[in-house]
């Protein structure tokens, strides 16, 4: 299934607000906040301030025709305090500040296994490489080191095949199910 991609503006709110789906009717489930810190009332209205008030919107939204399907939030690293503070990261990530993070996937339940994650992915580069970003970096889950089948959110940051599949190498792993990975965007 191919993909349009764009950014998540505020007049695409509610279709964010789509693709978390049930839980997005929930002010306190993670609406991407996982990474953030906010003084917002919820993570709900965390999200919606920082899409209304981005100068470079926050994330980027998939569509499957004119239905939202999947989000991603993609960011310069250091507008993540819950990544820039984490010490099993800091001893991988070096200290750029043109370095961008690729923090979470959503994509509906309907609409999952599909390949939307990876197209998501990819346009996060694109996305990222527009902006300025000398790499795009991101955590996700090594599910052959697993034992059995993870819930869809274990793996919201992503798998590693998908990573993989975009061309992202990894630099080390904060935990054996848990690698760095890298896309270099400039030279």
């Amino acid at each position: 299934m191919m993909v349009r991609v764009e950014p998540a503006t505020v007049e695409r709110w509610m279709d964010i607000a789509k693709v978390f789906g049930p839980l997005g009717r929930r002010a306190d489930s993670c609406w991407c906040q996982r990474f953030r810190e906010g003084a917002a009332p919820d993570n709900r209205a965390a999200l919606h301030a920082e899409v209304a008030h981005a100068g470079v919107p926050v994330g980027l939204i998939a569509y499957d025709g004119d239905q939202a399907v999947g989000w991603t939030r993609v960011v310069p690293r250091s507008t993540l305090p819950g990544i820039a503070r984490n010490r099993a990261l800091a001893r991988i990530l070096d200290d750029d500040p043109a370095a961008w993070w690729v923090a979470c996937f959503v994509v509906r339940r309907d609409h999952r296994q599909a390949g939307i994650g990876v197209q998501l992915l990819g346009a996060a580069v694109e996305w990222a490489g527009s902006h300025g970003a000398s790499v795009l970096d991101g955590h996700p889950v090594d599910t052959d080191r697993l034992t059995g089948k993870p819930s869809p959110s274990a793996v919201f940051t992503g798998t590693l095949r998908m990573f993989e599949r975009v061309g992202f190498a990894e630099l080390g792993r904060t935990f054996p199910s848990r690698p760095v990975m890298r896309r270099t965007l400039t030279a």
